[in-house]
C-alpha cells in the first residue's frame, strides 16, 4: 500500500492524513469545499510546526510530509489510484452509506475501503459494496498523530488477508493495532461510553459535582482525564450518538443515555466543539472553568 485517500478532513481526517504523509505514503485528502481543506492544511501544519519546536522531526520533514498531500474536493479525482481508502466523514449512517456506494463504484477492484466510525457496523457498511470482503474499520483514536490506538474491526465478511494488511499498514504508522469484531460499539466504545453515561448520571443524580467526579477518576483511578472533560472533548453530540448505537444494537436499557446528556445536546452546549459542555472553553485559555449550570 503506497496511495492512501481519506475522506473527510476535519478533526479525525486532517489526523489521519497527517500521520500517512509523515511515514510516506502518497495521501489524497478529499473534501467537498475547498476551504474545508485549506483549513486541514493550515492545522497539519500547525500541528508539525509543532512537532519540529520539540525535535522531534526537522523542517525538512515537515516539508516532505506537507508535500505527501495533495487535496480534492472530486472524490472520483482523489481515489483513483488509492491502495486503500480511509473514510472519516460525519458519524452519520445514511453519510457514510452513500459513501461507500460511490467508493465501491470509483475505486480500484483492489482498493480496500476501510471507516474510522466509532461504532456503526463495519458489516453493514460493507453490505452496500461488491466487495465487503475488502470493507473494514479503522477506528483511529483523537488527537490521531499523538495516539498510538488503531482499533481494527472486522467485518462478517471481512478477509483475513486484508485484515492482515491493514494490520501491518497500521503499524506502518507507528500504531498499535488491535483486532476486534464487529459488535455495536465495538471495544472502545462499547467499554467507554457507559462510563461516561455513569459518570454524567452521577452528575445529574447529585451525588457529585463536575470536579469531584473528575478528580475521583484521575486520582484515585489513575485516568488522565476525567469522564466529564473527556466527553467534552469527544463532544456531548458524539456521546449521544453513540450511546443509542449501543442501545439499538444491543437492547438493553443500560446503555440508555442520561437524560442530562440528551438536553445538553438539545440546547447545542457540545463540550469543546461549542465552546461549552460541562467546562467553558475560552480561546487561548488552558484553565478549565466549570460551567455555570454546574457550579455549587
Amino acid at each position: 500500500m503506497k496511495n492512501i485517500a481519506v475522506i473527510g478532513s476535519g478533526t479525525m481526517g486532517n489526523g489521519i492524513a497527517q500521520v500517512f504523509a509523515q511515514q510516506g505514503f502518497n495521501v489524497a485528502l478529499i473534501d467537498i469545499t475547498q476551504p474545508a481543506l485549506d483549513k486541514a492544511i493550515a492545522t497539519i501544519t500547525k500541528n508539525l510546526d509543532r512537532v519540529v519546536a520539540k525535535g522531534t522531526i526537522t523542517e525538512a520533514d515537515k516539508t516532505q510530509a506537507l508535500k505527501n498531500i495533495t487535496t480534492f474536493t472530486a472524490m472520483a479525482e482523489g481515489v483513483k489510484t488509492a491502495d486503500l481508502v480511509i473514510e472519516a466523514a460525519t458519524e452519520n449512517v445514511e453519510i457514510k452509506l452513500n459513501i461507500f456506494r460511490d467508493l465501491d463504484t470509483l475505486c480500484p477492484a483492489n482498493t480496500v475501503l476501510a471507516s474510522n466510525t466509532s461504532s456503526i457496523s463495519i458489516t453493514r457498511i460493507a453490505s452496500v459494496t461488491k466487495r465487503p470482503k475488502q470493507v473494514i474499520g479503522m477506528h483511529f483514536m483523537n488527537p490521531v498523530p499523538v495516539m498510538k490506538l488503531v482499533e481494527i474491526i472486522r467485518g462478517y465478511s471481512t478477509s483475513d488477508e486484508v485484515t492482515t494488511l491493514v494490520m501491518e499498514t497500521s503499524k506502518k504508522l507507528n500504531k498499535i493495532p488491535v483486532e476486534v469484531h464487529d459488535y455495536p460499539g465495538f471495544a472502545a466504545n462499547k467499554i467507554l461510553l457507559p462510563m461516561i453515561n455513569e459518570a454524567i448520571i452521577t452528575l445529574h443524580e447529585g451525588t457529585a459535582g463536575v470536579f469531584e467526579i473528575d478528580t475521583v477518576m484521575k486520582l484515585g483511578m489513575a485516568h488522565p482525564m476525567g469522564p466529564l472533560q473527556l466527553a467534552d472533548f469527544i463532544g456531548l453530540d458524539v456521546c449521544l450518538s453513540i450511546l443509542r448505537v449501543l442501545q439499538d444494537g444491543y437492547g438493553n436499557p443500560k446503555y440508555a443515555p442520561c437524560p442530562l446528556l440528551v438536553n445538553m445536546v438539545m440546547a447545542g452546549q457540545l463540550g469543546v466543539k461549542s465552546g461549552q459542555g460541562f467546562y467553558t472553553y475560552t480561546a487561548g485559555s488552558k484553565d478549565l472553568v466549570i460551567a455555570e449550570q454546574f457550579r455549587k
